[in-house]
């Protein structure tokens, strides 16, 4: 599959542009609000863990959107739910493998939240007092979270966490590179006029989509 790296400052910027363009970030492109309430950033990060190491996103968004539309949006919603429910609704959405043990993480998480944090992420944020190192190791406190996960969901929340920009996980710096944006989450702000930019996620969040979908012919110039 053949690219062409964009090379001018104006040539990324005018790029950067264009694929931030949609005003959205990744996981809002798929039908995933990202707002700064408890169901809303619980939701993130199932989409989080559901997308670590899967090469097809499908295989992480249908399942997290239909754990949402069974109604086990927060975790005190999801902690009431039964394992075995869980891994058939996994199971039906792709998931077939490893359904059993996902439906145990997502229980364990969601009975943490409710028992450390009364099922609001915002506690968790609160209890690192804003502190960027803290909320990463917290985040990675929880069951089924480990640095690539904290990455996603920083990556969805960064405009809402602002504290943590610019954050850009190892796909969307795969893609940038690949385009000729950029080696770093930094450059990346740079591109998208600052690291607090709530451009930021929508730029980083496009780039994410493109190396996940492999759509970079489509790209035009």
């Amino acid at each position: 599959m053949a690219t062409t790296a964009t090379t001018s400052v104006e040539e990324r910027k005018r790029l950067a542009r264009r694929l931030a363009g949609r005003g959205r970030g990744f996981a809002e492109e798929y039908g995933i609000r990202v707002t700064n309430n408890p169901s809303s950033l619980f939701q993130v990060l199932c989409l989080a863990i559901l997308l670590r190491r899967v090469g097809d996103v499908r295989r992480a968004v249908e399942p997290a959107l239909a754990l949402r539309d069974r109604g086990w949006e927060s975790p005190a919603r999801m902690v009431r739910s039964r394992p075995e429910d869980r891994a058939a609704v996994l199971r039906e959405h792709g998931r077939r493998a490893d359904a059993n043990r996902l439906a145990g993480i997502l229980g364990d998480l969601a009975g943490v939240l409710v028992g450390r944090y009364r099922g609001d992420l915002r506690r968790l944020r609160a209890a690192a007092r804003y502190e960027p190192d803290r909320e990463r190791a917290l985040l990675g406190e929880l069951p089924g979270v480990d640095g690539e996960v904290t990455d996603l969901f920083l990556r969805e929340v960064q405009a809402l966490w602002r504290e943590n920009a610019p954050v850009a996980d190892r796909r969307a710096l795969a893609a940038a590179r690949r385009l000729g944006l950029g080696r770093s989450a930094a450059d990346l702000a740079a591109l998208a006029g600052g690291g607090e930019s709530e451009r930021l996620a929508w730029l980083v969040g496009a780039l994410a989509r493109i190396d996940l979908e492999g759509s970079y012919d489509e790209i035009g110039r």
